[in-house]
């Protein structure tokens, strides 16, 4: 239950929510923009560049250095991306990619940002810096100037979504960082279950947890895969889901460890009383086997490798993987008739029935205080900002991987192979792209785009990113680091049942002294101050 890769986890994931195992290396590679116009000796002076909000974002070419991430999949630079470098070519500038592994992004780029010196002009980071660190260090120049004179698509965004703006505001009323972005509440994760092993049994869909655990014990003993052993898995999915997916029927949000109730009072999902609840409903499953026994180091290619054999039932993942990963794992899977399938979220005792959807920043881009041109900088990054910059991320080159057929895009057959347009650099994650809900519902089966429609309803917005104040910054790094060890052994030791249960006052009255009261109290503070900024 490793909340703190949450975040790597979802910058992998946009439009195209493909989910592979972060591996690669770094490098570099300059890309080559459209000659820039020259002025020879003796002729007159170009008249003053004048940035409309489209490309190009300069007339006399010039040079930018960005430090991102490359590609999740380990075959794919986005170096080389057909998509990147069209970006670039439109803007007129000249880049120079440093595309570090995202596995390791972080650890890669915090010396540099511990030493200050020699930063590129533009930096992207995993980590939104909520404790302003990075800002306080002066890494990164406020981007309030560059906003009022040349921020055309970042103020529309802005607009179109105030609560954005009230996160990327610090209390001083400054804007630091250029987002990138996952708005919407489509292809979300959620529960995905077999139904052909649902048909063979006579089951429905479950839609409470006391129905779950009845489907589970009748995949565990009723032989669904037909193969006459008694060898399913009832149900598999990797390690750190498991909090995301149970916790909603209890009405926590374990994943991001805050929520707010309706009445805006802030609390820490693992120190409340539905809690012991969600640990009491999972130790029932492991003591029956319903839970697998390795539930805390499951990874992502055994769930997969599993339900490629029909050994698993259910699972938890990212909508994407419904119908253009788990579904196609089998060879007789007809994209017209639903296989593995996303179902409504379970419904708790106490009447909760939600998903948990993801922070719509699932990433940042700063302008370095050693930027030589921070103005071209900022106008770089309000383009790749733009709706015809999202346009070219979401759906790659016109006449490549998709067309226009009857005044709709189409995928061409290039662009629905899954390996030609990651190549291609779909959804590169070194730029700030947005998801984009009608370039995946292209690509997935119709019956997949239907039930994604359905789900939205259920989808609940997670707590909000919120900047600390240094005391409340303070008091969270102090604090945060041994809570999150404790629970994260007490989480594994009360569901094993190596630890009781009747251990759980106990474990309450821990955290208690550990000083977990005084991080909520800052936390309710900064959730304050995001409901009055985003009535501004």
């Amino acid at each position: 239950m490793k909340k703190q890769t949450k975040r790597a986890v979802n910058a992998s994931l946009a439009a195209s929510l493909v989910i592979v195992l972060a591996a690669g290396c770094s490098s570099k590679e300059e890309s080559t923009p459209s000659p820039a116009a020259s002025t020879s000796p003796g002729a007159s002076a170009a008249p003053a560049f004048q940035y409309t909000g489209a490309a190009p974002v300069t007339n006399n070419g010039g040079s930018l250095s960005i430090l991102a991430t490359n590609a999740w999949s380990n075959n794919v630079d986005l170096n080389k991306a057909s998509i990147v470098q069209e970006l670039v070519k439109r803007t007129g500038v000249n880049v120079k990619w440093e595309l570090l592994s995202p596995g390791t992004y972080n650890d890669a780029i915090s010396p540099r940002l511990a030493a200050g010196k020699d930063l590129p002009d533009i930096i992207y980071t995993l980590d939104p810096d909520q404790n302003m660190k990075n800002i306080q260090g002066g890494l990164f120049k406020p981007l309030n100037e560059y906003l009022d004179k040349s921020g055309v698509n970042l103020k529309k965004l802005f607009e179109k979504y105030p609560e954005l703006k009230a996160s990327l505001t610090t209390p001083d009323g400054k804007i630091y960082y250029v987002p990138q972005l996952a708005v919407t509440k489509n292809y979300q994760p959620l529960f995905m279950i077999n139904t052909r092993w649902l048909e063979k049994l006579q089951l429905k869909e479950p839609t409470t947890l006391d129905e779950f655990t009845e489907v589970l014990r009748k995949f565990k003993s009723s032989d669904p895969n037909g193969n006459g052993k008694q060898d399913e898995i009832p149900m598999s999915m990797e390690s750190k889901m498991v909090t995301q997916a149970f916790g909603p029927s209890f009405g926590l949000d374990l994943a991001n460890n805050y929520y707010a109730d309706k009445n805006g009072k802030v609390h820490y999902s693992y120190y409340e009383p539905a809690y012991k609840e969600y640990l009491a409903y999972l130790n029932g499953l492991y003591k029956e086997g319903l839970l697998e026994a390795d539930f805390a180091s499951t990874t992502a290619d055994q769930v997969t490798s599993k339900i490629s054999q029909n050994l698993t039932g259910i699972t938890y993942n990212f909508s994407y993987h419904s119908s253009m990963v788990y579904s196609k794992l089998f060879k007789d899977y007809d994209p017209n008739v639903p296989l593995i399938k996303g179902i409504a979220p379970l419904k708790g005792p106490h009447g909760d029935q939600f998903y948990v959807g993801r922070n719509p920043i699932t990433g940042i881009f700063g302008i370095s205080k050693n930027a030589k041109d921070p103005e071209l900088a900022f106008r770089f990054l309000d383009y790749a900002s733009s709706e015809e910059a999202k346009e070219l991320y979401a759906w790659g080159i016109k006449g490549d991987t998709y067309d226009v057929v009857n005044g709709k895009k189409e995928y061409t057959e290039k662009g629905k192979d899954n390996d030609y347009i990651q190549k291609s650099g779909i959804n590169p994650v070194n730029l700030p792209i947005e998801q984009s809900v009608e370039a995946v519902d292209t690509l997935v089966a119709p019956w997949h785009a239907k039930i994604d429609k359905d789900m939205e309803k259920y989808i609940k917005a997670p707590f909000p990113f919120v900047y600390a104040l240094s005391s409340e910054a303070s008091t969270e790094s102090t604090i945060m680091p041994d809570i999150t060890t404790y629970v994260n052994e007490m989480h594994i030791k009360f569901i094993t049942g190596s630890e009781s249960l009747d251990k759980f006052d106990s474990y309450i009255k821990a955290l208690k002294g550990m000083g977990i009261e005084d991080v909520i109290k800052g936390k309710q503070a900064q959730y304050d101050r995001y409901v009055a900024a985003s009535k501004k």
